[in-house]
């Protein structure tokens, strides 16, 4: 699915460009069962169904991208960073949770929006971080400061996540069973407290020099994969 990037981009910015001047408009959202089974079927591999995932929730990122065209950043700009914080979202879900896929990923995709304006130098001279962009439920002012306050865990947390689910899917690309198992005791990724080298040579009856090698070879192996 993320292979497709530039032509989802090219998609989007095309279709925003119909749904502006009202020539044309975006396809529509997936209804609740719809959604579930496409998602079904892309958690089971079917790529297509994650290009169907995107496609259907691609007026989220334009709805979204147009709270900030106030900003002077470039809108295509956006739109491929939008684009990207909705591919995470589809990619991160976890259909077991109480929550639509629409909500999520609109959080996702204002995240992705608003690291790349922490992360640009330039928008910190194109940008006032205390303009007004929104209201909250309330009628009171919200400004940029206040949503990247009130995001930066969020952002954290989806970081996070990927991260893990990276390392989980490269120790199984690379490591041995022995290796795995010596991994998974050292750093508690079996969700049990880390074990002292000391601790896994006594509970698997091996010499400690030897979970330190096993260590060491599986760690070069997984910073290789990850390199790579």
């Amino acid at each position: 699915m993320f292979d497709l990037l530039s032509n989802l981009i090219g998609k989007i910015s095309f279709l925003f460009i119909l749904h502006v001047t009202g020539a044309g408009q975006f396809p529509k959202p997936l209804s609740e069962k719809e959604e579930k089974e496409t998602l079904e079927k892309y958690l089971g591999g079917d790529s297509d169904a994650g290009d169907k995932l995107v496609e259907h929730n691609l007026r989220l990122v334009a709805h979204i991208v147009k709270k900030y065209y106030a900003t002077g950043a470039d809108p295509e700009d956006l739109v491929s960073i939008g684009t990207i914080g909705l591919m995470k979202a589809i990619r991160t879900f976890c259909p077991d949770k109480s929550i639509r896929l629409s909500s999520y990923a609109s959080r996702c995709i204002e995240n992705e929006i608003l690291m790349y304006f922490r992360s640009a130098k330039k928008s910190a001279k194109d940008v006032s971080i205390n303009e007004e962009i929104d209201s909250d439920a309330d009628g009171n002012a919200l400004t940029l400061m206040d949503t990247m306050a009130e995001e930066d865990t969020i952002v954290e947390d989806l970081d996070i996540k990927m991260k893990r689910e990276n390392l989980r899917r490269y120790i199984n690309e690379v490591l041995s069973e022995r290796e795995k198992q010596i991994i998974n005791f050292r750093y508690g990724l079996d969700g049990k407290e880390p074990l002292a080298q000391r601790e896994i040579a006594a509970l698997l009856g091996i010499s400690r020099s030897y979970v330190s090698r096993i260590e060491k070879k599986a760690l070069l192996k997984l910073k290789k994969r990850y390199e790579a």
